[in-house]
């Protein structure tokens, strides 16, 4: 490494940049793709973005778009798993830790409550295309069950669940993701300053999911 010295100020000289590479820059230009996607769709559904629109606002020539991607189908379920799988892992990680259900119920509305104010725009995109049908639709049923895969193994671990069957165990995440659901649809609608009550109102809806447990009879 270079030691050299600006004589004039006697600061050390900065070393040239080093090149960005050609799978860095294909990179770069397939997030600003999704990036320009997701600001386009802030009001409008998917159906109605344009490759050439998205292509221009990430600065490249339309035909260049199908470097990074096959059709604009693959470029939405590409935002639909951007989003869901972030959050499948922070969701995982917040139920590392608590070991009763009030701490899991606690982490987990926490969690939602963070990355939905975080990541408004993926979630509206998320939340409107949800019964759109066609590829999207599905992509986002598919994360759907894979959150509530992850979540029935964790809760699997639970000493009151260690006996419930696998379907079981998949019946009670489900119905805890709906209220997860439930919550980020009433965040998307409302502001900021209501944000207490809300995840408040979540956590007493999943302390009453979870009330059934001890007297459930797993087949």
């Amino acid at each position: 490494m270079s030691n050299a010295v600006d004589t004039r100020t006697l600061e050390p000289v900065s070393e040239p940049l080093t090149p960005v590479s050609r799978q860095e820059r294909k990179l770069r230009t397939r997030q600003a793709l999704l990036d320009t996607a997701l600001e386009l769709l802030a009001d409008r559904p998917f159906a109605t973005l344009s490759l050439r629109e998205v292509a221009k606002g990430a600065g490249i020539v339309p035909t260049a778009f199908y470097r990074h991607f096959a059709s604009m189908e693959e470029l939405g379920v590409a935002l639909v798993e951007e989003t869901t799988r972030t959050l499948r892992g922070m969701m995982r990680s917040a139920r590392t830790d608590p070991d009763t259900y009030q701490g899991m119920i606690s982490a987990s509305v926490a969690t939602v409550h963070q990355f939905v104010r975080a990541n408004e725009d993926h979630f509206r995109f998320l939340t409107r295309e949800r019964y759109g049908g066609g590829p999207l639709a599905r992509a986002i049923g598919v994360e759907l069950r894979l959150f509530s895969g992850d979540l029935a193994i964790d809760l699997a671990r639970f000493a009151p669940l260690r006996s419930w069957s696998t379907e079981d165990l998949h019946m009670l995440a489900d119905l805890i993701v709906s209220v997860m659901l439930t919550t980020i649809v009433e965040l998307l609608e409302a502001r900021p300053a209501d944000d207490a009550k809300i995840t408040g109102t979540a956590e007493k809806r999943l302390r009453l999911v979870l009330l059934g447990v001890p007297h459930w009879k797993s087949a």
